[in-house]
């Protein structure tokens, strides 16, 4: 939701910092000072897709998404830079990054999400839409939470022949070929639905809704098995009474 910085605006720290050698090296900084969201509406989305999309590629050890990361797209100037809400990269490992580099990751994202809001959606669908476009992003997808300000609550768009075309919206869904995921606006909220199973990706509060009726499952079978226990106990007990009896 960050704006695209250009050459005109100026970076608060110094743009060089002298490594060991005494050579002067490029600073990039890891934050634009700036709100990771308009409101808290968008800021739980936010953290909610990174959330969810990271749960799902768990086990993809090429898979790496996070949301409210610097991206720098232009080698040796540190003011080229834009801040996805969003974004997901495949083929370049799960290691943490402080900041994205596209010359060194050799790569631009192959998925991006924006939540517009009324300070940013003019951007997410002009200044955002041609510099993703000209990177190269596969998918570019914009939610609007608020249901005020996008001409459509949920656009997306795909990279064919190097431009964007606008994705088929159907019940409010777009296929995510990259993910292969359904990318569906609930008309309350933005989900993802595994395309496979037909389910919609747990949510952190579902899967913690989850882990808490495990627990209580299996506090309740761990009872249930030391009742049996119990009871198996006092009846070898009342059978070893009967065999002295006889």
């Amino acid at each position: 939701m960050s704006s695209v910085l250009t050459n005109q605006n100026i970076i608060s720290k110094p743009p060089f910092v002298p490594n060991e050698n005494g050579d002067k090296e490029i600073y990039y900084p890891t934050s634009d000072g700036k709100p990771m969201g308009e409101t808290g509406i968008h800021i739980r989305l936010l953290m909610e897709l990174v959330q969810t999309l990271s749960t799902f590629f768990d086990n993809d050890k090429d898979a790496y998404a996070i949301g409210n990361i610097l991206m720098y797209y232009e080698e040796g100037n540190p003011q080229r830079y834009v801040v996805p809400d969003v974004l997901v990269v495949f083929g370049i490992g799960k290691e943490e990054r402080r900041l994205y580099k596209t010359w060194e990751e050799k790569k631009s994202p192959d998925v991006i999400f924006e939540i517009s809001s009324r300070g940013t959606w003019r951007k997410d669908l002009q200044e955002k839409y041609h510099l993703y476009q000209k990177l190269g992003v596969k998918e570019y997808y914009i939610y609007d939470p608020e249901y005020d300000y996008l001409p459509e609550p949920l656009m997306g768009f795909h990279l064919i022949n190097d431009k964007f075309e606008k994705a088929e919206i159907e019940d409010g869904r777009i296929y995510s070929p990259a993910l292969n995921l359904l990318i569906v606006d609930t008309h309350k909220t933005l989900r993802l639905l595994d395309f496979e199973s037909g389910d919609y990706l747990p949510t952190s509060q579902e899967l913690s809704n989850k882990t808490a009726e495990l627990a209580k499952e299996t506090e309740e079978l761990a009872t249930k098995t030391e009742e049996l226990e119990s009871e198996n106990k006092r009846l070898k007990a009342e059978l070893g009474k009967l065999k002295k009896q006889t």
